[in-house]
């Protein structure tokens, strides 16, 4: 699928359920809105184009009719295509290629501290970036993903398409300014489009690479740092919840005595156990993960036993979210296998 033609792009786009929008001759951004939208600004839900089956607002006419579609392309053959990311059930992660002087390292990776032993010589770029963040995680760059559907871009860099699962994800593109993964790595989803593989610009062509054209599932890992880094919508203020009393055993099991071994644990498990207070938006995926991942550093550096620790945390976890079993396994799995490889010096100072 290179260089496709535009209308065909459209078509095969569209055929995977992913709604496709007119973007501007040789550029990446939506044809602009007709005169009388342009005159007269309006939100796209009161646009009257929009309902007679006309382009207009970008994205908000992304539509899955072939027929129109047909007719706009043949109307202007010469327009791009645009795919509109929330219902399309997409996620993409845009990586930039950009080089220039990165920030500092307190704004590489937003929420993660990267200590002066981690040698950032030649970070240059968001491939860079992301590669960073991937291996603190004891992952795989998806700019390396071969099993999901990856797009060169003219500029060099990379669209990574996942598919979004059950999660309403926000952009961190756009009219987004809290949202960001990282440095030249950015997010579209909800709210925003990507620049359908096989269109051709001023600059190039979007390149699909290898012979993957299907976006995959979003890794766990990788959801994760998506709601840790506020890609979810924030939630309706929960009612608070009693802490369970298992949860409460837990607790007591892991802190109530004097031994320093279970004093830690029991710090290390006490992000987790208060998600238990509150239904949603307390970022249990997080917490869950960064114990984890504390835990197998500890468990690697001989400071705490690995099935005792495993246990409690494990029971504190399903008090806290119930009926998550498979996803709480999955998430502790991830967290201890990443912590073990990086155990934790005697003063507990980590990455």
């Amino acid at each position: 699928m290179v260089a496709r033609r535009p209308l065909a792009a459209a078509q095969w786009c569209a055929r995977r359920g992913w709604p496709v929008h007119p973007l501007a001759p040789g550029l990446k951004v939506p044809a602009a809105n007709c005169s009388d939208c342009r005159a007269e600004p309006h939100s796209p839900s009161a646009c009257e184009c929009i309902r007679a089956g006309r382009w207009c607002h970008g994205f908000h006419a992304a539509t899955l009719n072939q027929e129109r579609i047909k007719r706009w392309w043949v109307v202007r053959p010469d327009f791009g295509v645009g795919v509109s990311c929330g219902p399309a059930g997409l996620i993409v992660i845009d990586i930039d290629a950009h080089p220039t002087e990165p920030p500092s390292r307190a704004r590489l990776l937003p929420g993660i501290p990267i200590g002066d032993s981690v040698d950032l010589t030649g970070l240059t770029n968001g491939f860079h970036t992301f590669a960073v963040l991937a291996a603190l995680r004891g992952q795989t760059s998806p700019a390396e993903d071969e099993n999901t559907l990856r797009v060169r871009t003219p500029s060099g860099g990379l669209h990574v398409w996942y598919r979004a699962g059950a999660h309403r994800w926000l952009s961190s593109v756009g009219s987004s300014t809290n949202r960001a993964l990282g440095w030249q790595v950015d997010v579209r989803a909800h709210g925003s489009y990507i620049v359908a593989p096989g269109t051709t610009t001023k600059q190039g062509t979007y390149v699909p690479l290898g012979t993957t054209r299907e976006p995959a599932a979003l890794p766990l890992w990788l959801a994760q740092e998506l709601e840790r880094t506020g890609h979810l919508p924030a939630p309706a203020i929960p009612h608070p919840r009693p802490v369970p009393p298992r949860a409460r055993q837990a607790v007591r099991a892991a802190g109530g005595y004097r031994d320093r071994v279970q004093r830690t644990l029991a710090a290390v498990i006490a992000p987790v156990v208060a998600c238990g207070r509150v239904s949603e938006g307390a970022g249990f995926s997080d917490a869950l993960n960064r114990a984890a991942y504390t835990i197998g550093g500890l468990i690697a550096a001989g400071r705490l036993d690995r099935e005792q620790a495993e246990r409690v945390l494990t029971e504190a976890a399903e008090e806290a979210r119930p009926g998550q079993q498979r996803r709480i396994e999955q998430i502790i799995r991830s967290g201890l296998s990443a912590g073990l490889k990086h155990p934790l010096p005697p003063d507990g100072r980590h990455l």
